[in-house]
């Protein structure tokens, strides 16, 4: 059979921020902790899995790294022998993966700590706008790996970050212009951490972070900064069952007058209070909201837009809408929706591909069409995605979808 490179296991490397050498030293790490001796991997192994010339690695190998990676062998690329096909994943028990979740976790977010530059922040000394320029630049960078990947180990690094910027705030120097930005910055990493944790279903963490978001935005008294911490923190109470109080949040919002000068993020408020509308049964309501969001984009210049708000395409219009229709229980409506947004959804957006196509396989059961479910999920980038909170909803529909 002729070699075929391993393009599932060269993308996991890129997504979790190994190196050949940082992947065979972790392989070793765990097989040394299970095993009691070291697998003596190198990165010459890793070279040869990448390039196909290994289609299925010893068990010394593949169990560490379906620990690492957290996904079947097949996910990650290798093809099984015909004797082997169900050994390996039966014998890695869920305990065992488990034990070792929150150190893959701490690992990577060591590495993507050096690839984002997070470990770069001041700390000493005085401080002026172009150290201002790093740190947005550093927030842009984080804001870009959520939505490609979603959270993940980015929770450790945004947490770690964070840190880092309210040291520079107790122990540097610098004039009212800097202490603002720098307030605006703590606000910016406080809600991505948020929406980290969201994303991997720690939400009394989330809503920490996004408290302490809405306390640094009103320090730096920048107002569109405020404006995204009510945003999120109206996304909370709508996840926690509290449509009523999230649609009063927006509204809220909504009512701004710095937002007449800012259509991006009335459109994302619009679309949200749409879906808040729709649980509670406001159907007419929701049909305003939603065409109130198209009109507010079609006002925006995404060229413009903070990097926290580069997710707000076409695509997600579309998407948010099919949301507000799921809720109201037009599940017609909301899967063609689904179906556009994922037509319009951009490739760099792997976190949003994996949760429209959920949702689309979501919808299909809900109207009966398990087949179509089942296709849909075949379908599913989720080794490609950081979230658990998406491969949680995968792993039910999945069940579902099952003949």
């Amino acid at each position: 059979m002729p070699k075929q490179r391993n393009t599932a296991l060269e993308t996991l490397l890129i997504e979790f921020g190994y190196t050949h050498e940082q992947l065979a030293d972790e392989v070793n790490r765990i097989a040394l902790d299970e095993f009691g001796t070291s697998a003596n991997c190198t990165d010459r192994h890793v070279r040869r899995w990448i390039a196909g010339e290994v289609r299925w690695p010893w068990s010394r190998y593949l169990r560490p790294l379906q620990e690492i990676f957290g996904r079947a062998p097949e996910v990650m690329g290798f093809v099984p022998r015909s004797n082997v096909r169900n050994t390996v994943t039966a014998a890695l028990s869920a305990p065992a993966v488990e034990h070792h979740a929150v150190q893959r976790r701490t690992f990577i977010a060591g590495a993507l700590i050096t690839v984002l530059g997070t470990d770069e922040a001041p700390q000493r000394g005085r401080l002026g706008m172009a150290d201002v320029d790093r740190i947005q630049g550093t927030v842009t960078r984080l804001d870009a790996h959520f939505n490609r990947l979603g959270g993940g180990a980015l929770v450790e690094v945004a947490t770690d970050y964070l840190a880092r910027l309210q040291r520079a705030l107790d122990h540097c120097t610098f004039g009212e212009r800097v202490e603002r930005a720098l307030m605006r910055a703590v606000a910016d990493v406080a809600a991505c951490a948020g929406w980290s944790a969201h994303d991997c279903g720690e939400y009394a963490k989330a809503a920490q972070f996004r408290n302490e978001a809405l306390q640094a935005a009103l320090l730096a008294r920048d107002p569109v900064a405020v404006t995204r911490a009510w945003s999120d923190l109206a996304a909370q109470a709508e996840h926690a069952g509290r449509a009523v109080e999230a649609a009063r949040i927006n509204k809220a919002a909504l009512s701004e007058r710095h937002l007449r000068t800012q259509p991006l993020i009335s459109a994302l408020l619009h679309a949200r209070l749409a879906d808040c509308l729709a649980q509670i049964d406001d159907r007419s309501g929701m049909g305003r909201q939603l065409a109130a969001a198209e009109r507010a984009y079609d006002r925006a210049d995404p060229e413009g837009a903070p990097s926290w708000l580069a997710f707000l395409t076409p695509a997600e219009l579309s998407g948010l809408g099919a949301i507000a229709h799921q809720s109201a229980g037009q599940y017609a409506r909301a899967e063609t929706q689904t179906v556009q947004a994922l037509d319009l959804l951009n490739s760099r957006f792997t976190r949003n591909r994996a949760y429209y196509t959920v949702l689309l396989a979501e919808l299909q059961l809900t109207q009966g069409d398990i087949e179509k479910a089942a296709a849909t999920v075949a379908d599913v980038p989720a080794s490609d995605v950081a979230s658990s909170r998406i491969t949680a909803r995968l792993d039910r529909v999945a069940k579902a979808a099952q003949p």
